[in-house]
């Protein structure tokens, strides 16, 4: 569980989102945020496949890492990734939507860390990760 931060990030972090470049890049869209939750959007196209006719790795990491920033962020701001463990466990389709999921689980005052998803069709598990984050400014977290 989350420790609720003395700001909220959430407004400032939204506000941010349309002006960001790889997520205009790569289509990716916020769908839902809370404070020590977020969850992203981005299409799967014929672009990402690799040269084994998957889509490449840093394609659904990417959108793994755009959860985490969203949702870490939103408790502590500005923080940044130290690190971030991915388990690739099925293989998208092009056509599909992503949806990518992260929640913090603890946010102390010197690291997070957190737990993501990323789902395709009907729900099918994508990928499994967690992320551990340092603020880097002196925002909430407790």
């Amino acid at each position: 569980m989350s420790t609720k931060p003395e700001k909220d990030f959430v407004k400032e972090l939204k506000a941010r989102e349309k002006d960001e470049p790889i997520a205009s890049f790569l289509e990716m869209r916020l769908v839902e945020f809370s404070p020590g939750y977020a969850k992203v959007k981005m299409p799967v196209k014929k672009e990402y496949l690799n040269f084994n006719g998957y889509i490449f790795g840093g394609i659904i990491m990417s959108l793994v890492d755009q959860a985490f920033a969203y949702a870490t962020n939103s408790l502590n701001f500005p923080s940044v990734a130290s690190q971030i463990n991915i388990h690739f466990i099925a293989a998208p389709e092009v056509g599909d939507d992503l949806i990518g999921e992260c929640r913090v689980l603890k946010n102390g005052r010197r690291v997070a860390v957190s737990e993501m998803t990323v789902s395709g069709k009907g729900g099918k598990l994508i990928a499994k990760a967690t992320g551990t984050t340092i603020p880097v400014g002196n925002s909430g977290g407790g």
